[in-house]
């Protein structure tokens, strides 16, 4: 049996006990002598103590809604940012523990997010090619990857 969650749009404050958005949106200062606006400070990047920031591309093929999944995963020792490389929505599923019912926000095409440290979430899910992102994420001699499967798939079903 497959259980159905909606998505929502993906907010700051929806997003908030998972992580950051990452988004042009708020306050900001204006630099390169007035011509670029700066939303500064917009995620706080966790890389434990024997951890170093990394950016890394990935390229995961699109999946379309409805979409099922059975698999999450986390990283106990350091947050990940996933910045979008093109202007194309993507589906973020998060959890706060296996046992709970999972959450799908779709962005806005203009929005990045990043997951604290130790936050349940599904693998990278862009919705339309090319599926690039940038990733900053921890670099470090310790594994950083815990996955898990649920009992019962879940599907994204279309807004």
């Amino acid at each position: 049996m497959t259980k159905e969650i909606p998505p929502q749009p993906l907010t700051a404050a929806a997003f908030a006990p998972f992580g950051e958005v990452l988004e042009a949106t708020g306050d900001f200062r204006l630099i390169n002598d007035g011509w670029c606006q700066r939303h500064h400070d917009r995620a706080v990047l966790d890389f434990g103590p024997d951890g170093r920031a990394g950016i890394s591309v990935f390229q995961a093929k699109p999946r379309a809604l409805p979409y099922s999944f059975d698999l999450i995963e986390r990283h106990p020792e350091g947050s990940q940012a996933f910045v979008p490389l093109s202007q194309h929505p993507f589906l973020v599923i998060v959890a706060q523990s296996p046992d709970h019912t999972p959450l799908a926000f779709l962005t806005n095409g203009q929005q990045g997010i990043n997951f604290r440290r130790g936050t349940w979430h599904g693998v990278l899910t862009p919705l339309h090619a090319p599926g690039l992102f940038a990733v900053v994420d921890r670099i470090g001699p310790t594994p950083n990857l815990e996955e898990v499967r649920f009992t019962e798939s879940w599907t994204v079903i279309a807004p």
